[in-house]
């Protein structure tokens, strides 16, 4: 009797595009869109933007590289760095070799004494930084408390879920991204039925993705009402532990 061989489907990460022109503006995200691109006419050195996770901060923090190189006369790169990356070894040279520079992912969980360092050399020293995080920092409650104060300093703006416009956006896009062609009524079903969040957009369509590999079938809505069973047993599990 011959073996049967069960086959998995790879993940291969799907192909994304942070230019400008690729970010999708919506009410829910275009005053952090119009402040990003207001730079360098800030009103303070500093940005914050904040919003729940898969909203777009890491491509606007993108757009805002993009946008600081295009408008000086001498181009240059900014750096995009994760907030843990920074620390007591790096501080000084970051500031020392990047006017601009945007940190990602702000938590509670960094260097904060070498946070509050580049911050301030920032602020004395000249240069900007965009910061961004899924709270506004004063929803934060950081254990230096001169960190606290000066990052209650910045202006912060806040990116927010998406209504049904943005969804349907979001979701051709992510689709448009793993090179997948799905019906309008795929679609529709999907707006109708889907959680309304960001982050649950992206794992639906990750997990619709992987049930049409392993199925080597189209995306339909049997494949769609899968998959959110799937998502929503996931969540159930995580609400046990």
């Amino acid at each position: 009797m011959t073996d049967r061989i069960k086959q998995f489907p790879l993940k291969f990460k799907p192909k994304i595009d942070f230019g400008r022109a690729d970010f999708m503006v919506n009410k829910c995200n275009e005053k952090a869109l119009r402040v990003v691109e207001a730079w360098p006419n800030w009103s303070f050195f500093s940005l914050v933007l904040y919003g729940p996770r898969g909203c777009g901060k890491s491509h606007l923090a993108h757009v805002f590289a993009e946008h600081a190189a295009s408008c000086t006369e001498r181009p240059f790169s900014v750096l995009i760095i994760n907030a843990r990356e920074i620390n007591n070894k790096n501080a000084v040279r970051i500031h020392a070799e990047n006017p601009c520079l945007a940190v990602e992912d702000l938590t509670t969980k960094v260097n904060e004494e070498a946070l509050f360092h580049l911050f301030n050399l920032y602020q004395n020293e000249g240069g900007y930084v965009l910061f961004t995080a899924e709270t506004a920092p004063a929803r934060m409650h950081f254990k230096l408390p001169d960190l606290q104060s000066r990052l209650n300093m910045v202006p912060a703006v806040a990116i927010e879920e998406p209504d049904d416009e943005m969804l349907t956006m979001l979701i051709v896009k992510l689709f448009n991204d793993r090179q997948i062609m799905i019906s309008q009524d795929v679609l529709n079903y999907i707006i109708q039925n889907m959680q309304r969040s960001f982050s649950y957009a992206r794992r639906l369509v990750e997990e619709i993705d992987m049930i049409s590999l392993s199925r080597k079938r189209a995306v339909s809505i049997p494949i769609v009402k899968e998959a959110m069973q799937t998502l929503d047993t996931h969540v159930q599990q995580e609400l046990c532990f």
